[in-house]
């Protein structure tokens, strides 16, 4: 017997899809299916939103701080909202990436056996490539229902438009069939383009290791820690014994904002040099912040005095 899904889930979940305008609906549904996560983009919004109330209510418990209480809120949804799609749709790149080269030479072994192009996209749908063969099937089911092998092929670009890699190697295979170049000889050409491609992404991250092990270990821990000591140092200071009144609370919480904002721009910088670009430090930016957060209250709560 099939299951539906609680009333009050569905109302919720209506309510937030005639909140937010149908336009944004359809690109974050786009955003979670290249993500490879199954759910309406609504549904998903709804659980986003009902796991940082439930941040709130036990941040603002433990530790009754409206400032920490607002950081675990933001950092909760964008993770959910932000982070984690992302990070799917770079891991789902990043595997279909790998598997192309391979594709590819299947592809070119299939053609010079005599088959033709359509056929050998629809015996691809059934070797296993990951997520690769699951845009082969998507490319195949359009062509059945009438768009033709350039136009499905095209399709199959732009939803692969955040890799470089795959939409520069589709467009050329398209633009290959449109002038009738030999298909094998095309594929077997781009097969080996994407290869080195990929072994020069291999070795500048392996050569940029060292610097992002710096900016990790710098931002993310002995920075906060340090700055910590300080605020904890200031507030040992501060009192009647000694004479000086400092504004430990208001210190602490500028100090605070200091290193979440550092760990920030650590983890952009990180992504710049380990990936050529500002959007993949948005990931080590998150992972960091929450690090350095963390790491931060902990050493503020150390009696040195």
């Amino acid at each position: 017997m099939r299951r539906y899904p609680p009333r009050r889930w569905r109302v919720i979940v209506n309510l937030v899809s005639r909140i937010i305008p149908e336009k944004i609906l359809k690109k974050y549904e786009f955003l979670l299916y290249s993500a490879g996560i199954k759910f309406l983009a609504s549904e998903y919004l709804t659980i986003s939103i009902l796991s940082s109330f439930g941040v709130l209510i036990a941040m603002y418990i433990l530790t009754k701080n409206p400032l920490y209480t607002l950081i675990g809120v933001v950092a909760v949804l964008t993770f959910l909202l932000i982070i984690y799609p992302n990070w799917k749709i770079s891991k789902r790149v990043a595997e279909m990436e790998q598997m192309l080269p391979d594709a590819f030479f299947y592809l070119a072994s299939i053609l010079r056996a005599g088959v033709s192009f359509p056929e050998a996209l629809e015996d691809i749908t059934e070797t296993k490539f990951g997520a690769l063969t699951e845009e082969f099937r998507r490319t195949v089911e359009e062509m059945r229902k009438g768009k033709s092998t350039i136009e499905a092929l095209r399709a199959f670009a732009l939803r692969n438009k955040r890799s470089p890699i795959i939409y520069r190697s589709m467009m050329i295979i398209i633009e290959s069939m449109e002038r009738g170049a030999p298909m094998a000889d095309v594929l077997v050409s781009v097969a080996n383009d994407v290869r080195e491609i990929l072994r020069i992404k291999r070795e500048r991250k392996a050569s940029t290791g060292m610097q992002a092990m710096f900016f990790i270990a710098s931002s993310g821990f002995v920075g906060p820690l340090i700055i910590g000591m300080v605020s904890q140092l200031a507030a040992g200071l501060s009192g009647p014994q000694t004479g000086i009144e400092l504004p430990v609370d208001e210190l602490k919480t500028v100090l605070m904002l200091f290193v979440i904002i550092q760990a920030i721009i650590s983890g952009i910088g990180i992504g710049v040099i380990r990936e050529g670009n500002y959007s993949s430090g948005v990931k080590y930016s998150v992972l960091l912040a929450i690090m350095a957060g963390i790491i931060f209250s902990l050493a503020s709560r150390l009696k040195l005095i």
